[in-house]
């Protein structure tokens, strides 16, 4: 329940404080702002006050992580490099990278930068079309940069407890041991 809550929180303070680069009164757009900082007090702290702030629905200025996944990133010459694959926010929601898929045909030999929200420029939706996200790097640059690597949390080491050798039960023995005499 307690980790339910935790990640509802996040997930929340995350979509409910992402922003928009738009004036007031302007009708909604798609386009995101560049460095969205979510600043959410912990969800633990709301849990054990027995209190939850709920937002009610989204406004002009707030942008949905469904929708800000896919949003066209744009290199230093103006053509596009890539997309939004995912988002990387601390415990707090604190926005810390938006994760690009750069290069590639399809998705294939396509490779995954993580870049920081403050790194961006947003080129506002015109015409009917998304907004788009804008790096002032160079196609050479994006190829140059580390792949970013997702965690992998760690593997249950084995006990012995299980299949014997090749999976097939009472074969318990270790490799190369000799077969007991019983």
């Amino acid at each position: 329940m307690t980790k339910t809550l935790i990640i509802a929180a996040a997930i929340g303070a995350l979509t409910a404080s992402t922003t928009l680069a738009q004036t007031p009164g302007s009708p909604p757009s798609s386009a995101p702002a560049p460095a969205p900082s979510v600043t959410a007090s912990p969800p633990a702290a709301a849990a054990k006050a027995g209190k939850a702030d709920f937002v009610m629905s989204q406004k002009p200025d707030q942008w949905l992580a469904s929708k800000f996944k896919g949003t066209d990133v744009l290199g230093a010459d103006n053509k596009k490099i890539g997309d939004v694959s995912d988002i990387l926010f601390d415990k707090t929601g604190k926005i810390e990278a938006f994760v690009i898929s750069v290069g590639g045909f399809l998705g294939v030999g396509a490779k995954e930068i993580a870049v920081v929200p403050s790194s961006f420029d947003v080129i506002p939706a015109q015409n009917g079309a998304s907004a788009k996200l804008k790096l002032s790097l160079t196609e050479d640059e994006i190829k140059q940069a580390q792949n970013f690597a997702r965690y992998e949390p760690p593997k249950p080491a084995t006990t012995g407890s299980g299949p014997g050798l090749g999976g097939l039960p009472g074969n318990s023995r270790p490799s190369g041991s000799p077969p007991s005499s019983k």
